[in-house]
């Protein structure tokens, strides 16, 4: 047997086990898996980031991206459903909408960040428009949007969606503690089936429980997204060939929003670091499992990491073979885990956002190689 293939099947024996330790997951990072990009560790003015993606369905929906400046670090996770099409939209405007907005106005603020997201939201909907004839099927794509941006010392957040920002802090015991700074636009949550209920009194199935899960209309879980145009305007309704995305009725108002949440934080000694992640992760990994994976390990591929850790989850239970696993192609992995997206931001808080520290102002994308200049570059220079 071939030095390697040893190597693997040892390692695949041993996620059976009731732990997996750092080591072993180390082992695991080393074999190669063609749906898994990563870039291991950069550079942004406060600090260090680590961004990993996995791939799993056919097309990937997922996108995300870290824009570097010297002033500003802009952090996306962008998860598409029904579809690639408002994900990749968003990856390629929202960014720079909001460099645009910021050089108007001339500061950072929580209204930049809104009407970012509005003017794509906008946008994506008319582009639906004008491509609905030739391509229906683009009426019942979304997207989930979390966006942080780190500006100085402070640091914004806006989310639609299930996509989850969370803190990893230091208590008064120098414990490593997790804090959720965003709210998942769920049905699973009690707060939004009651806030789907109070905006719509008239419609006693706005939210229902099917298929082992609580959703709106029978249809979707998200109850904020960009896109989904069917959920939104009458005039992209789909008929019976859309088989479950067909609404009955007439939609006389928008079902789902466009409209973020978004909140400030100023960052204090306390916080160590950020991680921005798709719902992929948080289907398997609790938020302090994963703030402690990030605390105990290098930063180099830490993002990696924390794929890596959520798949272990799920291997543990369907006992796969990890080599099995790694040999699936795109679409085969999907009744396994979703589409996931990591970015892991580390605050290094003796460097106070120095702005002469040089760093290099690139735009980072899932599956591709950083070579084009940031979005955010030199914004706030002045």
């Amino acid at each position: 047997m071939p030095c390697m293939e040893k190597v693997i099947r040892r390692c695949s024996s041993l996620f059976r086990g009731k732990n997996t330790d750092d080591v072993e997951i180390s082992k695991l990072m080393r074999i190669d898996d063609p749906l898994l990009w990563c870039h291991d560790v950069g550079r942004h003015s406060g600090g260090d980031f680590s961004f990993a993606v996995l791939q799993s369905n056919r097309t990937m929906e997922d996108k995300g991206q870290v824009e570097v400046g010297r002033y500003l670090t802009f952090v996306g996770i962008y998860d598409g459903h029904g579809g690639p099409d408002a994900s990749h939209y968003i990856l390629n405007h929202l960014s720079s909408h909001f460099s645009r907005i910021i050089r108007e106005r001339g500061s950072m603020s929580e209204e930049v960040l809104g009407n970012s997201f509005a003017k794509v939201e906008a946008e994506f909907l008319a582009y639906v428009k004008r491509l609905g004839e030739i391509k229906p099927a683009v009426t019942v794509t979304g997207s989930c949007c979390l966006v942080g941006v780190f500006c100085k010392n402070t640091l914004y957040i806006a989310n639609l969606g299930d996509s989850r920002a969370v803190a990893g802090t230091l208590d008064k015991k120098k414990k490593i503690v997790a804090e959720q700074l965003t709210q998942d636009h769920n049905a699973s949550r009690e707060e939004i089936r009651q806030e789907l209920k109070s905006m719509h009194p008239d419609d006693p199935e706005i939210v229902v429980f099917k298929n082992g899960a609580w959703r709106i209309k029978g249809i979707t879980q998200i109850s904020r997204a960009i896109g989904d145009g069917y959920m939104k305007k009458q005039e992209f309704a789909v008929d019976s060939k859309f088989g479950k995305f067909q609404l009955p009725g007439r939609l006389s108002k928008p079902i789902l929003s466009a409209e973020p949440s978004i909140s400030t934080r100023v960052l204090s000694h306390q916080d160590k670091f950020f991680i921005f992640a798709s719902d992929g992760l948080w289907e398997h990994l609790t938020n302090q499992a994963a703030v402690e994976i990030v605390h105990r390990n290098p930063r180099p591929g830490v993002a990696k990491r924390l794929i890596i850790a959520a798949l272990l989850e799920f291997i543990k239970v369907t006992k796969i073979e990890y080599t099995d696993f790694v040999q699936m192609g795109k679409g085969n992995r999907r009744s396994f885990h979703d589409d996931i997206t990591v970015v892991v931001v580390f605050i290094d808080n003796e460097l106070s956002w120095d702005s002469n520290v040089p760093i290099p102002e690139i735009s980072v994308r899932g599956f591709c190689d950083p070579k084009i200049p940031s979005d955010v570059s030199r914004l706030l220079e002045n």
